[in-house]
């Protein structure tokens, strides 16, 4: 690699809620048809990517209700046992498209819960009728976990068992569920996981790219500047990334990734185990192009960039001695160090020590 080219990658390198409102898209039955479904709004917080919105039968006595439990402590204790299942908090993963990935034992759960604590009460009212289950549903989201997390966990304490849901997937990854997960483990509430399906994890075992080390990022800022930012600091991570994106945000991702990773290779998943199935593989340059002149896709996404490429000996010490320069001129040595580390997979650590050799000072890192 010459001492220009390096320049320039690394000088690219330098660019730049409620649960209630939108929903993700629906289910499919057992048989893989499609429940029904409307356009919906993104939601505020970029938690998840919110494509459609469920049509849900209307709520029954218990279904919308926020703050409806067994009013009891004897009661939710012995309703429980009734049921065959033991007092606590199950994480109950759901299904990312088709209902036949629902396991008996998310089933069992949900029908033997004191109530289901869910994002939003449309989406999972409209699940548990198609399995034919009637429970109390209680909306926790960003609006409303900080009021409804201490009466969660009280009850909780007085022997309730609640199963916790997104409105797909696994609870806790991308959502709000985790603080109360960390709250009930700090109270010393049992909490089980009842494992299923999860789009990122679907997505990576079939994108062929490396999984022996990988980085989740969720969703990245929906502003360009803050966007690169974090792009510019996952550069150096010597793993698959991870990452979920919204439709009409995807070919900027694309574009950014290009510009400050260098061109990796890419996998991007849609719509994961519904009708319309989506992979495509490429460069990301090149896919950004495509997807830039395309309408935007719908639907949930998940992208992951593969790792860097670069080797270390294929570049010149004094083409890193350039970049380092070059970069140190707009950056502060940390900073300029990370970002010449992504571009030639050379130690960040490394090259910081070889900057203060050079003369740049010290800085936060």
């Amino acid at each position: 690699m010459s001492g220009a080219e390096l320049r320039g990658r690394t000088a690219a390198a330098s660019g730049e809620a409620s649960g209630d409102v939108g929903v993700r898209e629906a289910a499919t039955d057992r048989d893989g048809a499609t429940l029904a479904d409307t356009p919906g709004e993104p939601e505020e917080t970029g938690r998840a990517t919110r494509g459609r919105q469920l049509r849900a039968p209307p709520p029954g006595p218990d279904r919308g209700s926020s703050d409806r439990l067994p009013s009891s402590p004897g009661r939710a204790a012995s309703g429980t046992a009734e049921r065959g299942l033991a007092p606590g908090l199950y994480v109950v993963a759901t299904p990312i498209g088709n209902l036949g990935d629902l396991g008996r034992r998310a089933i069992a759960t949900l029908e033997s819960a004191d109530a289901v604590v869910c994002e939003d009460s449309r989406v999972t009212g409209l699940l548990l009728h198609r399995l034919g289950i009637d429970r109390p549903l209680l909306v926790y989201n960003d609006h409303s976990a900080a009021r409804l997390r201490p009466r969660l966990l009280r009850r909780l304490a007085e022997g309730a068992a609640l199963a916790l849901v997104s409105d797909a997937g696994t609870p806790t990854i991308s959502d709000p569920g985790y603080r109360l997960v960390r709250a009930a483990l700090d109270a010393g509430i049992p909490v089980r996981a009842v494992p299923g399906p999860c789009a990122p994890i679907a997505a990576l075992s079939i994108a062929g790219l490396p999984t022996d080390r990988f980085l989740f990022a969720g969703f990245l800022p929906p502003r360009a500047a803050a966007r690169r930012r974090e792009l510019a600091e996952l550069a150096p991570v010597r793993a698959t990334l991870v990452l979920l994106e919204s439709g009409p945000r995807l070919a900027a991702l694309l574009a950014d990734a290009a510009a400050i990773l260098g061109e990796r290779e890419v996998v991007i998943a849609r719509e994961l185990t519904k009708l319309h199935e989506e992979l495509r593989r490429g460069r990301l340059g090149e896919l950004a192009a495509v997807i830039a002149a395309e309408p935007p896709p719908r639907g949930e996404i998940v992208v992951l960039i593969g790792p860097p490429e670069a080797r270390a000996a294929e570049v010149a010490p004094e083409a890193v001695d350039a970049a380092l320069r070059e970069a140190a001129a707009r950056l502060p040595p940390g900073r300029a160090a990370r970002q010449v580390a992504a571009a030639t997979g050379r130690p960040a650590a490394e090259l910081y020590r070889r900057l203060r050799e050079l003369g740049h000072g010290e800085d936060e890192r």
